[in-house]
């Protein structure tokens, strides 16, 4: 029994997280996250600045198609364009360091984890840069230029439709960071259901709230009232979610995968043998110290 108790008392250490840390190491801790992130995202606007135009063709690209011919975007104020290229290399930027600053997330996270649960920071990554990825390539080629085509539907012969490039960037933005956001849920499950504060049958149940939270979401961004448009954009949001449930399936931890359990069921078991042997034999010597003696048969030998 002492030397159960002493291998399954060994095997602890393995899996316990790393050393407690106070409030201010957190802070030191998140400060340093913070600023690699912001020095990360600085160098990629310095790379994507050198290629903003190509860049700024490529995203009004969508959005002019979805303009009425003759259509052009205008610029009213004084350095609006020149701040359109340093929001488009901003953007640009913030996509190139991506990957770099979901490493940082999960460095930040990963010491209140197991040891054998920080192994799975290449697939938070790539689950992360593949949600960036599509859920702007979504709003670029689906969401956006919708919306466009909605409200240059208003245009008449005496109301010309003439959109600012500040005011149309700015909506693309807000629609681009909504859809990277909304696509950032993969990998949130992903670690939710490695920390065992989400499961794939929580999940599951809650369907019918999501699907209803997905088409109000969808209402609020497309803004457009036909019910058709709504739900083509909320098919992928529900899509997603469904995902969602398939990856914390898949990565939620096995009960009978930890190694103590299975070391303390078998402790249990020895001590309820070992418990029902003692029982038995104080049991048998019970029996046999009350079993009546045949005194005649003694006598018998006390005589011979």
């Amino acid at each position: 029994m002492a030397q159960l108790h002493n291998r399954v008392h060994s095997e602890e250490p393995d899996d316990a997280p790393e050393a407690k840390m106070g409030f201010l190491d957190h802070l030191d801790e998140l400060r340093a996250r913070l600023i690699k992130s912001c020095i990360a995202l600085g160098a990629g606007m310095v790379f994507a600045f050198f290629f903003v135009d190509r860049i700024a063709d490529f995203v009004l690209a969508a959005t002019t198609r979805a303009l009425p011919p003759d259509t052009q975007l205008i610029a009213t104020r004084w350095g609006e364009a020149f701040s359109f290229y340093l929001n488009v290399a901003l953007v640009s930027g913030a996509v190139l360091a991506a990957p770099f600053v979901s490493y940082q997330v999960w460095r930040f996270i990963a010491p209140g984890l197991y040891t054998n649960e920080r192994k799975y920071v290449v697939p938070f990554v790539g689950l992360a840069v593949a949600g960036t990825i599509c859920g702007a390539l979504f709003s670029h080629y689906v969401l956006f230029p919708e919306t466009m085509k909605f409200f240059a539907r208003f245009s008449a012969p005496r109301v010309q439709f003439m959109p600012r490039l500040e005011d149309t960037f700015d909506q693309y933005l807000k629609m681009l960071l909504a859809m990277v956001v909304v696509f950032q849920l993969p990998p949130i499950v992903f670690v939710l259901a490695k920390t065992r504060l989400v499961t794939a049958r929580l999940l599951w149940r809650n369907i019918k709230y999501a699907v209803l939270v997905i088409f109000i979401l969808a209402a609020v961004l497309t803004a457009s009232p036909d019910p058709w448009n709504q739900t083509v954009f909320a098919a992928p949001m529900i899509a997603l979610y469904l995902v969602s449930i398939g990856i914390a399936w898949l990565a939620e931890p096995k009960r009978d995968a930890v190694p103590g359990d299975r070391n303390g069921s078998t402790h249990l078991r020895l001590v309820f043998a070992a418990t029902v042997l003692d029982q038995a034999a104080r049991h048998s010597r019970q029996s046999r110290a009350r079993r009546p003696r045949r005194w005649g048969a003694a006598d018998d030998r006390g005589v011979r």
